[in-house]
Parts: structure tokens; sequence; C-alpha cells
């Protein structure tokens, strides 16, 4: 039989082995010693180890029921600061935080948010009244920081709460809330644009903290918030139950009055005058809540020194808030807010102690407690900062980074060198769409890079949007799930801020 006509597995049998054979005895090649990798290749093969799949895994582990929604002040939250420590610890960074620990802390009361909840309106009728009782999460959210109680009384709507006599306006005047449930908005009736002077003085008025003072030092037993999220940035008051509402609430509130909920609003800020009144509707709300005076919180903190030595005591900044709201009264998971941040922040802390690239300035990685109370985290950090802040070069801050198609950058329009670094990043090696614009967080701070603005620390704010829309809300509730990110989007923006931040800690 010719080789031929051989079949083809035999043929190729024959053929290894003849190969086999004819290296019987042969001498290795000689092969030239390889250069070792440059930085350049380090950098590019740290890049490309970033990988969505563990960027998931670890969201999914922040957002598990073990850490308990992370609500600073809780086991959970100090469970969740200590498995991101291990992983920190593992990739060779140190401790920054107090007398030599990975931690600072600061006094932070909390409050615990147990099942027992209602929301219920009485509409009279002739002869009587008809109960109508609202849905948990669906229209209504406890307090997450009210009192435990439960309390049954007439309805006073007193607009946005405010008392200011030095600019002429006061929501309470001519109304008698004592002993009732006072309802009212969020914020202020102006905003910063376009009076940014005449905003400023109002802006004192737009926080939680002081529109539940104000309700409670007008004797109100309790509160109903046009505010459906839930919510643990505000004060603990005794005695005060709190509930925040949905659009839903509220217009029934309004229902068969001469004005609608939306026309008093636009009253009211068209004309700068109160239009408080008695709805003539009773509520009753009633909450389960456990108040700790005693908690304490922490940031946790890490460093990575730099390599030159007139350079290392400047800092590249990266930070993300740690924190969710724990439960309210089922879990509160937050994926994207912020578990997807963390999780980012952390595979490009990775990629930066993997590459072994030097860097001339050091790396300061911060994970804030209590952004979600307030950003009392941040706040405490930048009032007792762990280098001097006028140090810190660039802070980049990474919020709600978990779902979408697009990169925006706020505030990097008032600092283009950092975010310079990212877009060079991008257009080099991701190709993500990516933009900047303004934002000096006028308004009340709502993240923690408003203190950093605040203090003049060149900062930018990393967030992701372009998602499909959901067909359930998602910011603040039960369903911030891992289900709902988009994975590929963390990956790529894990690799920008890699390499954005070598950028800056050698430019």
């Amino acid at each position: 039989m010719s080789f031929a006509s051989t079949p083809a597995r035999t043929r190729a049998l024959i053929s290894l082995c003849s190969l086999a054979a004819a290296s019987v005895g042969a001498q290795p090649p000689t092969r030239a010693p390889q250069a070792p990798p440059s930085p350049q290749e380090r950098l590019v093969t740290a890049m490309h180890g970033i990988s969505s799949n563990v960027i998931l895994d670890w969201v999914k582990e922040l957002t598990s029921e073990k850490f308990g929604g992370r609500l600073t002040g809780t086991p959970g939250y100090d469970s969740a600061a200590a498995w991101s420590v291990a992983l920190l610890r593992g990739w060779g960074y140190q401790p920054a935080g107090d007398k030599g620990t990975w931690y600072q802390k600061f006094p932070n009361p909390y409050t615990l948010v147990r099942p027992g909840t209602e929301l219920s309106l009485h509409l009279p009728l002739s002869g009587g009244e008809i109960m109508k009782s609202y849905t948990w999460e669906k229209e209504f959210f406890q307090g997450s920081t009210s009192d435990s109680g439960r309390v049954t009384a007439e309805a006073v709507y007193v607009g946005y709460g405010i008392t200011a006599p030095e600019l002429g306006y006061d929501d309470y005047a001519g109304v008698d809330v004592k002993g009732k449930i006072v309802v009212l908005e969020p914020e202020a009736p102006i905003g910063p644009e376009p009076d940014t002077a005449l905003f400023k003085k109002w802006r004192p008025y737009s926080f939680h903290d002081y529109k539940i003072s104000n309700a409670a030092k007008h004797g109100a037993a309790g509160m109903v918030y046009d505010y459906h999220i839930a919510n643990p940035n505000a004060r603990f008051v005794k005695g005060l139950i709190l509930t925040y509402v949905s659009r839903v609430v509220m217009d029934d509130l309004f229902t068969g009055l001469p004005v609608s909920h939306r026309q008093t609003l636009d009253q009211i800020r068209s004309a700068l005058k109160p239009a408080s009144r008695p709805l003539g509707k009773t509520m009753t709300l009633a909450n389960n809540t456990q108040y700790h005076p005693e908690g304490i919180g922490s940031n946790v903190i890490a460093i990575l020194p730099g390599s030159d030595p007139a350079l290392k005591d400047e800092y590249i900044v990266l930070g993300a808030h740690l924190d969710h709201l724990g439960y309210n009264h089922e879990l509160m998971p937050g994926a994207h807010d912020n578990a997807s941040g963390v999780a980012t922040l952390l595979a490009a802390a990775e990629a930066i102690a993997r590459a072994k690239v030097p860097m001339k300035r050091s790396v300061l990685l911060l994970l804030f407690g209590a952004e979600e109370q307030g950003v009392a985290g941040s706040e405490y950090y930048v009032a007792h900062p762990v280098v001097p802040n006028a140090k810190i070069k660039a802070f980049l801050n990474l919020e709600s980074v978990g779902r979408g198609e697009r990169i925006g950058v706020s505030s990097g329009k008032e600092y283009p060198e950092t975010y310079g670094a990212m877009e060079r990043a991008n257009t080099q090696y991701v190709h993500r769409a990516i933009g900047a614009f303004s934002n000096l967080n006028l308004a009340r701070p709502r993240q923690d890079a408003a203190h950093f603005l605040w203090a003049k620390i060149p900062t930018v704010s990393i967030g992701t949007s372009g998602a499909p829309p959901l067909p359930f809300a998602s910011y603040h509730t039960s369903k911030d799930t891992w289900q709902i990110l988009t994975p590929e989007i963390m990956e790529d923006l894990a690799q920008i801020v890699f390499l954005a931040t070598v950028d800056l800690a050698n430019r």
C-alpha cells in the first residue's frame, strides 16, 4: 500500500512517529535571553487583567445578606470594610488610618428599621369615612430615621417646611400643626440657577435635618415627606414619626381641594409665598425602629507610596462610598449605589499594585462610610485628613458606575487636567462614550465629591448612564440588585481609572 493510499489517521500517526524519531538526539535550539517587559507592556498587561466577571463577583459579595445592606455603624458595614481591607492588604497596600490601622473612626448615630409599618389615609364621607391603605415601597417608605410608634392625626400642608424671617418667608405662619401630621416638600422653592447668590440664602433650609427639626419645633407629631426613597440622611427626633411618600399619596392628599398638589407647588415657586393649609384629611403613620446614638462609623484608608523623593508627598486619590441603607425593613442591597463604585475602584487598585509600574506620586484610596447618612464620612475626612488636602493633585470619586453605556465626569470641565488623563486613556485603549460637564455642587451635598470641591481640592465625580429603563424604581429601593448592572461598563471604567491614575501620578 502506498503512503498516499494509507488512511488519513494512519498517515498522521506515521508522520508523528517519523518526527519523533528524527528528533532523537537533536539539540534544543538556542534561544536569545528575553528582555524583561517594559513599563508600558506591564501597564497593558495589567489593564487587560481587569475582569468584568471579577468585578461583578465583588458586587455580588458586597450586596449579599451577610453585609446587611452596609448601613454605617452596623456590624454589616464593619464586615464589608474588613472584607475590603483584606483585598487591599493582599495587594500590598499600606494602612493609612488611625494609629496605623486601616480605619478612620467617627461618631455616627444610626437607626435600624424593623418590620411593622403602616400608612393610611382616612377619607371623609357623608355619615362616615373610608380608609385607603398604601403599599410599602411602591407608595411609601418608613422614615429611616423615624422614631418608633404610631400616630393618627389631621394632615396639614406646610410647603417646604421653612421658617426664614430674614427672607420674609414662613411656611408655618397661620397654621396650627401641634400634635398633627405635617406634609412637606424637599429642597427649597428656588434652585441654584439662575441666581446663585439668592439660592445660597435659601440653601441652609433645603437640608432634611433642618426640615425635620423645624417640624418638631412647631410641635408636629408626624411628618409626611414628598420624597419617595428610603433615606437615612436625616436626624432622629424623639417623638416624631416620619414617612416618605410617593406622588400618588400627595395627589390623594389634595383630592377635593380647589388646587392640585402640582398647582400648589407652582404657585409657591412663582410667587415665593407660602401656600400652607389644612388638607381636611386624617392620616395614620406607624413605624418600627431602633435608634443607636452610640454608633461609630469608619472610612477605610489605604496608601501605595510613590517612588520619587520630590513628588511622593503629593497624592492621586481614588474614592467611593462603601455604605448603603441597611434595611427598610427589607434588605436594600445597593448594587449600583454604590457597590459598583467600590468594586470598580478595587479593580483599578489591584491593577495598580500588580502592574508594578513606578509612580512618582503616591496613590491614596478612600472607601467612605456614611455617604447615605449625610455624606458624613467624607465631611469628617476633609476636616481630619491623613495627608494635607493641599497635596492632593487629583481626586477621582466613583459614584453609581454600574449601569449604562456612557461615562460622565462631573466637574470635569472645572478640572481639565484630571479629565484629560481619563480621556487619553479612553481614546488610546477603551473607546467608550465619555464626556465632561460642569458641577460645583452648590446645592446640599449629595456625593462625597462635594466636600472635596468645597475644600478647593481638584475633584471629579464619575458616573454612568444610558442603560435601558427598568420597569421598576431601583434608586434607594430593594431592587438595586446586581442583576440590573452592566458588567462591561465597570470593566472599561476600571481600566480608564487605572490608566488615568498612573498617568496623573507620573505627569
